[in-house]
């Protein structure tokens, strides 16, 4: 399937659906706390996204070939899980460390990105793992221009996790978005500069590194969609989408609430 360039209308639309994904981020970062299950996370953002928003999520019955439909409007990853953590009856306590991954579909149009989140206070082990995966999130977005090559984001992102001792999850990649929540292309978070498509004005993909503090190994969970690392090792996730400007990059996911850039990227 070939790459979608956007249009000057298609890209207004994505800008609004990006920032609706954040705004959903923004709202649910002050209720993560002990003693809260990610069941009821979920059905806060489900309320707010669909009652508050007007948006539809994404994730909600999504069920690409080989899964069974997605039960739920958010997820949400624990401490070793990787990705795609189905909200439950698991109660978060302190010390945990959660991404909550957003996907809003607005006029036709998706918006998707993910944050970290601290339950009380972390480890320091904890909080470097998560500090380190969103400076590799930047160092890919900042390799976004027409020209660059997909190879570049991914050497960007790997070596700046293996500069810290950690390991990038291969199996799972940032992707093309638009009207569908996964396009061309894959953006994949490891790799060699110079390698692979080359950037043009009006892509739009995610980028969304997942960073292991131990091994890369992953397996899948009973439930067919929850990732965790196999060594047991905390994991973390953070996700923007972008677009490729005529000079560089625009962060399509960004609200009042979203982390600055890492200070050395301001």
């Amino acid at each position: 399937m070939p790459v979608s360039l956007k249009t000057s209308d298609e890209v207004e639309k994505m800008r609004v659906a990006g920032r609706l994904a954040a705004e959903v981020l923004d709202y649910i970062e002050p209720r993560v706390r002990a003693g809260v299950s990610t069941a009821q996370l979920n059905d806060l953002c489900h309320a707010y996204m669909v009652e508050v928003q007007g948006t539809i999520p994404a994730p909600l019955n999504y069920a690409p070939p080989g899964y069974k439909p997605f039960p739920k409007s958010i997820c949400t990853s624990v401490n070793h899980q990787v990705c795609h953590g189905i909200p439950g009856d698991r109660v978060l306590k302190t010390g945990d460390i959660l991404n909550i991954d957003v996907t809003v579909i607005k006029d036709g149009y998706h918006g998707d990105s993910s944050r970290m989140y601290f339950v009380g206070e972390p480890s320091i082990q904890a909080r470097r793992l998560v500090d380190a995966t969103y400076a590799c999130m930047w160092r890919g977005i900042e390799q976004v221009r027409p020209g660059a090559r997909l190879g570049d984001i991914g050497a960007a992102i790997q070596g700046c996790a293996e500069s810290h001792g950690y390991s990038v999850v291969r199996e799972f990649c940032g992707h093309g978005i638009g009207r569908r929540f996964h396009e061309e292309p894959q953006v994949l978070h490891y790799g060699r500069p110079g390698t692979g498509m080359a950037l043009e004005p009006g892509m739009t993909f995610t980028i969304e590194p997942m960073i292991n503090a131990g091994k890369a190994a992953i397996r899948e969970l009973a439930d067919g969609w929850t990732i965790v690392t196999k060594d047991h090792s905390l994991s973390a996730q953070w996700e923007h989408t972008v677009l490729v400007t005529d000079r560089g990059y625009e962060v399509m996911t960004l609200s009042a609430g979203a982390p600055p850039p890492p200070p050395s990227m301001a």
